[in-house]
């Protein structure tokens, strides 16, 4: 069970953003800055519990 207490709501994203994860329920999870080296998730990729979690923080530090 994740509890959000913000949600990001696909009207309201703006256009230099895209969407790069979504949940089973297809809540917004990562979005990513088109120009800028920005990225955003929302959850916790360094926990034991998100499955891929640590391959994901490698991928963004060795990119």
């Amino acid at each position: 069970t994740r509890y959000h207490s913000l949600v990001v709501e696909p009207d309201s994203l703006p256009a230099c953003f895209d969407v790069t994860a979504w949940s089973e329920t297809r809540e917004i999870m990562g979005i990513r800055h088109r120009q800028w080296d920005l990225e955003g998730v929302q959850f916790h990729p360094e926990s034991i519990l998100s499955e891929q979690g640590h391959q994901l923080l490698a991928n963004f530090l060795h990119r």
